[in-house]
């Protein structure tokens, strides 16, 4: 707060990252001025929603006045153009919180983005909940006025901010006396935004933008004045939407454009979605849903507690704003609404989450959502894959969450694999099946930190000599993901980093070849296996290795090195799991190992165990002493 003036007029500061945005949005936002309309008109819609939710509880709060409505007008003298609706309304500490500040997590990075991006990631601001702010892309000051329902007049607040002269970067609370309840929206527009002083235009945009909007969106009517050859105001108002509930009306009525308005509406997106699918269930629970793809991932997706979910509706009228429970937690992606038939309306929020008609619908709209992905997959790839590369670490969360469409999710990852040696994730499941050797009973993959750290792994070398295909997972989630699908078909999924070789994919001769060096380098084992000590839990002759000396594996069925580190970096405790070093028999350096004198054994020893850690991703304990230790060596050779 900078000062207080009189008794009820405050001047106070804009949170920091309300400054920094408004300054993106003044200087960089350009590219589509118009949708401020729609943000603001949507803001109105909201408020009239949560009214109506909240008076079925305290019908008071309408204060005998039981039609919701939005008003727009103009006013070509003044420049300004009013927004104004008679929903929920705003209290003093409100007016402060929503407008003064971001109360969201991720602040930083979703400004760092917007910045980046400028004029091309527009779109942000409203899937940030900051929608309001896009009235500075078109006024340089923004006056509201407003009553929250169930307030006395004298709670009136007025709320103005400017973005010129000595006030810029502040803004000023005032209390009013305001008879009516709701609020209203003024912008004293900019030089230079005069199209926005025009009925024409302003329907326009209401008719492209918000005519799904569900309350009457009212404008003065207009008539041709000859003698000033211009369309001037009437007293009376007129309805310029439709307000009619776009899900409750047949598909075979809604044009491709209507659904794509109703998506930027619902979601607070600047871009079309992907994709989106529409469906009346009718049975035991009757509900109506409307979900959408977005075609980008919001900045928050992966924030602990983002805010993300369906709006819930009953029987026409919202109820819930960010419905989680209607959806699982993997699918937070997905927007729309839902509309029940049966759910009671006079029920508290945490009752109506819990309630086995919730349950069902869940279900529901989770078999919707994972038949319209099988259906992009397999019809539209293009899309599939771009709605895979902004949402597939996601997805592949459902694997833990949902047991009962574990394996309908797992049809739909998709993964990077040595088939094609390249990092773009392509390959499903069902295309490695397709692939298999004959005999090969397993479906193999390997975790690392990165595509390089995977594709140039040891563990491969004896995979890719016999043209196995194995999958490279690299993102963090896939150490957990994998434990919780054994099998896909009938198929086990086996790490090339865990137990032995498999024997199925042995020859003879490989088979006769690995017991005769198992016998001639027994002395060396031992010996290996002294030296290292606590280090290893075993030293073995390798069946994997073609090129590396050495490598580093677990057994089939302990959790992995990678999964371990992770734990160490998340802080918790990672399994004590000692890994076995596995030796390639062919390899010169082995060879010079069995010669090494005694007193440089130990050294060589160690050294082999941290170029196998290092190659495998693992952290040396002491980088100075490796160094050292490679050095002196060398010198020694």
């Amino acid at each position: 707060m900078a000062e207080t003036n009189g008794a009820t007029r405050q001047k106070m500061e804009f949170q920091a990252e309300v400054q920094q945005l408004l300054h993106l949005v003044v200087h960089s936002l350009y590219s589509n001025k118009e949708i401020f309309l729609r943000e603001l008109v949507s803001n109105a819609s909201d408020a009239c929603d949560k009214l109506r939710f909240e008076v079925a509880q305290h019908p008071e709060l309408f204060e005998g006045d039981g039609e919701l409505k939005i008003w727009i007008d103009y006013d070509r003298d003044a420049r300004t153009v009013t927004i104004r609706d008679n929903g929920i309304g705003m209290s003093r500490e409100e007016a402060v919180a929503h407008l003064g500040t971001i109360a969201k997590s991720g602040t930083r990075e979703f400004l760092q983005r917007l910045g980046a991006e400028g004029q091309a990631d527009a779109r942000l601001i409203g899937q940030f909940g900051v929608g309001f702010y896009s009235a500075f892309i078109v006024a340089d000051r923004v006056t509201v006025r407003s009553r929250r329902a169930g307030l006395p007049a004298s709670a009136g607040v007025l709320w103005e901010c400017a973005m010129t002269g000595d006030a810029a970067g502040t803004f000023e609370v005032t209390e009013i006396e305001r008879p009516e309840r709701g609020t209203e929206v003024v912008l004293h527009l900019r030089e230079g935004e005069d199209e926005f002083l025009s009925g024409v235009r302003l329907r326009e945009l209401i008719r492209k933008y918000s005519d799904h909007i569900l309350w009457p969106i009212l404008m003065r009517k207009e008539r041709w004045d000859e003698g000033r050859g211009e369309l001037v105001k009437e007293e009376e108002w007129e309805q310029v939407n439709r307000a009619s509930a776009l899900w409750a009306r047949p598909k075979q009525e809604i044009a491709e454009e209507e659904y794509v308005e109703f998506y930027k509406h619902v979601a607070h997106d600047f871009e079309a979605p992907l994709s989106w699918v529409h469906a009346k269930v009718e049975g035991r629970h009757e509900y109506t849903m409307l979900l959408y793809l977005p075609q980008r991932a919001p900045f928050d997706l992966f924030e602990r507690t983002p805010r993300h979910g369906l709006k819930l509706y009953v029987r026409r009228v919202f109820v819930l704003e960010d419905a989680e429970r209607l959806l699982p937690r993997y699918l937070r992606f997905v927007r729309g609404v839902v509309d029940a038939a049966d759910l009671p309306l006079n029920v508290s929020r945490e009752m109506l989450q819990d309630s086995r008609e919730i349950e069902a619908i869940r279900a529901g709209v989770t078999k919707r959502v994972l038949g319209l992905l099988e259906q992009l997959a397999k019809n539209e790839p293009e899309k599939y894959a771009r709605f895979w590369r902004e949402f597939g670490r996601v997805l592949k969360e459902g694997i833990i969450e949902d047991p009962a469409n574990r394996e309908r999710i797992a049809a739909l990852l998709r993964f990077a694999s040595t088939h094609s040696d390249s990092p773009e994730e392509t390959v499903s499941l069902d295309d490695y099946l397709g692939r298999m050797k004959p005999g090969q009973e397993r479906i193999y993959y390997l975790t690392a930190e990165s595509f390089a750290a995977a594709r140039h792994s040891p563990h491969l070398e004896a995979f890719r000599k016999k043209g196995v295909e194995v999958l490279l997972l690299t993102d963090r989630i896939d150490e957990w993901w994998v434990a919780y699908l054994p099998e896909y078909k009938g198929k086990p999924l086996a790490s090339v980093a865990k137990g032995e070789m498999d024997a199925a994919l042995l020859s003879e001769e490989e088979k006769k070849a690995r017991e005769e060096a198992d016998e001639r380098l027994k002395p060396l084992l031992e010996r290996l296996q002294a030296a290292l000590g606590e280090r290893v839990k075993a030293v073995r002759v390798s069946s994997r290795l073609t090129e590396a000396p050495a490598c580093l594996v677990v057994e089939e069925h302990e959790p992995g090195m990678q999964l371990a580190r992770l734990l160490r970096e998340l802080g918790q405790d990672a399994p004590a799991h000692k890994p076995i070093l596995e030796l390639n028999p062919t390899h010169p350096v082995i060879a010079k190992l069995q010669a090494a004198p005694d007193e440089d054994f130990a050294e060589w020893a160690l050294l082999l165990y941290e170029e196998a850690l290092l190659a495998e991703g693992g952290k040396l304990e002491d980088p100075a002493a490796f160094v050292q230790r490679m050095n002196r060596l060398l010198l020694t050779a």
